[in-house]
Parts: structure tokens; sequence; C-alpha cells
């Protein structure tokens, strides 16, 4: 296996299921979005500095959650109801929570020593949310278990890392110049524009569990 494959079996899989992707997430990107620019609104700008992890803890692993489901039904060969998909997500919610928190505490403490140090705890619990959802570990365990397996496979994730999150944090951040962080409240249009760009970005959650699933299969590729 490689990167480039992986890449074009994830954006495969991610095309022919946008829309049900969309059904299932969109709702919730579009309501973290709102809480964003309500918060701009009541505190302003840098009210809350903390504010951009609070808003994600609330919405994102819900969303995550049950994409990662649909992705587990899928790849299984089944078409579950997307009602039932996020019926399930819904207790998975503090767990994901939790360690969604972990994991940005983890890589903002790698990040303030160093880039490198910050992308490499990255790469080592990239497997974590996949644990939790689809193996029922903690969030500890989870991340536990996602330092051991994705031994072997660092230069891989880190491959499918780089390509994948580099142009959407790029385009993430032109959102955020253009829309959210001048002195004028951003109004419908950013919200908009917001949401479609974290619609794509769940592209890297399929391309994560592709890897995921690769890493996972006795014999996968043990090269560094």
């Amino acid at each position: 296996m490689n990167v480039l494959s992986i890449l074009r079996d994830a954006w495969f899989f991610y095309s022919r299921n946008l829309l049900s992707i969309a059904r299932l997430c969109l709702p919730l990107i579009l309501l973290e979005s709102l809480a964003r620019l309500a918060i701009d609104h009541l505190f302003g700008k840098g009210a809350m500095p903390a504010q951009e992890l609070l808003i994600g803890l609330v919405f994102y692993p819900l969303y995550i959650a049950a994409l990662i489901l649909f992705l587990d039904a899928r790849s299984r060969g089944h078409a579950p109801p997307l009602r039932e998909v996020m019926m399930r997500a819904l207790p998975l919610w503090p767990s994901m929570a939790v360690l969604a928190g972990l994991g940005t505490l983890l890589i903002m403490l790698g990040a303030s020593l160093f880039v490198l140090p910050g992308l490499w705890i990255m790469v080592k619990i990239a497997f974590a949310e996949y644990l939790l959802v689809m193996r029922g570990l903690s969030p500890l365990a989870a991340l536990r278990e996602s330092f051991l397996q994705t031994r072997g496979h660092f230069l891989l994730i880190l491959g499918c890392i780089l390509v994948v999150l580099v142009p959407l944090w790029l385009l993430e951040a032109w959102v955020a110049a253009q829309f959210w962080a001048g002195e004028t409240a951003p109004g419908a249009l950013a919200v908009v524009v917001d949401s479609v760009v974290g619609l794509v970005q769940l592209l890297a959650t399929v391309v994560l569990f592709r890897c995921f699933m690769l890493c996972s299969e006795p014999g996968g590729d043990q090269k560094q």
C-alpha cells in the first residue's frame, strides 16, 4: 500500500457517498458554524481564547463518530439508515469529546515544543478515534493503542496527513481570513462557506479510515 492508492480509494468512496455524508454530517457542521457566529456576536473577537476548542468539543465528536460508524458499515457492505447511524453515535459523544480534548492538548503540547513533535503526536494518535468508535476502547486506551498500531507505518500516515490536511488547512486559513478575522462580524455567507469547507475536511477522516483499515490487516506494510 502507498499514499497514492489510499488517496485514490478514499476519494472514490467520498465522491460516491458525498450525498449521504452531507446528509449525515452537514447539519451538525452548519450548527457548529452558527455557534461560532453567535459567540462572535455575543462576546466579540478574542473574548474567549478557547472558544474554537469549546465549540469543536460540542459538535465535532458527534459528527465524526457518526461518519466513522457510516464508514465502518459501508466497508462491511451494509447501508444502515442515517438516522440509525446518528442514534448509535449519540452515546459515544462523551468519550469522543474527552478523546478530542486530550488529542488537541497533546498536539498543542508537541507544537509548543516545535512543529515536528506536534506532527509526530498527530501521526501517533491518528487511529485513536477509529479505535474508540469501532473497538469500543476508552479514550486513554484508544490513545495508547493508536501509539502501538501506528508503529511501523509512520511515514505512510504522515504522507496521508500532509497530502490531505495541508491543502485543507490552507483553505481553512483563507476562509478564516476572509470571513472570520475582520472587525465586522461574519454573516450568513461566511457560515455557508465555513460549512462547505467543514464538509470537504471530512475527506481527511475517510483517508485515515482507509489507512487504519489497511494498517490493521494482518501482514500490513511495516516499512517506515
